[in-house]
């Protein structure tokens, strides 16, 4: 772009987006001033490696990536000896009886056109086998794609622990600390269409529109607050003969993923098409020279 300026006008920010990872990144810009030091965009435009056919680009409008909610919860008991369970308040009985429960939730509670994921991820309590601690902790995230069904998610999971410690008579209620939240990523419909048009006209057959993906990221965080639209999509990067196979097989949730130990992007032409996807989306809303 710095390059060949003289082929087009307008304002180019680009944004390496730190910390997207535990969720921070993003906010952490805007709490330093990036909307003060720098002009309001007019679009915001962003893009992340995933699993699926290497040279490919898959865009959506609306709900793109989960929003994703983590919470540690303490639960709070009273220690024993194990030979004396009837001097104790039991966590270890009370966390796992709150596990089961949470399941319920989606199962249960969403209604079948509803989307959500929970999952409790972590359950820690005690140090001995015949020692009965005194509290036990679980960590669980939940993923959902509509802010009412996400507000309702949190609501039920304090309802339960609160419901399953009363249960138990403890001394005091669960705390609660959120560990990260990221808010759904919701494409801007108009936007994604003009995007979606100069995919096509570049990429032919290898841009597609995308379902969902039930990851989260922060780069939502730039469009909400500096309240001007935003789209994000997807750069595949699994080469092509193994993506074909796992299509042809069913087996595509075999394929490692991003943040997996085994996750092997294929270099190229990952990274070319992630270039030429950040040109095609700039140059679509910069004015030609």
């Amino acid at each position: 772009m710095a390059s060949h300026r003289d082929l087009w006008r307008g304002t180019l920010m680009v944004v390496f987006q730190p910390g997207e990872e535990i969720g921070a990144g993003a906010k952490a810009m805007i709490d330093d001033g990036m909307k003060e030091r720098f002009p309001k965009p007019d679009i915001i435009l962003g893009q992340h490696v995933m699993v699926g056919e290497a040279g490919t680009v898959g865009y959506r409008a609306g709900a793109i990536l989960s929003a994703g909610d983590s919470m540690h919860i303490k639960m709070y008991g009273r220690g024993a000896h194990g030979s004396m369970p009837q001097n104790a308040i039991d966590p270890v009985i009370i966390a796992a009886s709150t596990v089961m429960r949470l399941q319920t939730i989606v199962s249960r509670e969403l209604s079948s056109l509803e989307s959500g994921v929970l999952t409790v991820g972590a359950l820690q309590a005690g140090t001995k086998e015949n020692i009965i601690p005194d509290d036990a902790v679980i960590k669980l995230n939940m993923r959902t794609y509509d802010d009412n069904v996400r507000r309702r998610m949190i609501d039920a999971v304090h309802r339960i622990c609160y419901a399953e410690c009363q249960a138990s008579n403890t001394d005091h209620p669960p705390k609660f600390t959120t560990i990260d939240s990221y808010p759904v990523t919701e494409n801007d419909i108009n936007a994604t269409a003009t995007l979606a048009a100069a995919f096509k006209d570049h990429f032919a057959e290898r841009t597609y529109e995308t379902a969902p993906a039930a990851a989260s990221e922060d780069f939502s965080v730039f469009g909400r607050e500096w309240k001007v639209p935003y789209v994000f999509w997807f750069v595949g990067c699994t080469e092509k003969s193994a993506w074909q196979k796992a299509v042809a097989s069913g087996d595509i949730n075999q394929i490692p993923s991003n943040h997996s130990s085994k996750f092997s992007p294929q270099i190229h032409p990952t990274l070319q098409t992630g270039l030429e996807t950040i040109l095609v989306g700039a140059l679509t809303w910069l004015e030609k020279a």
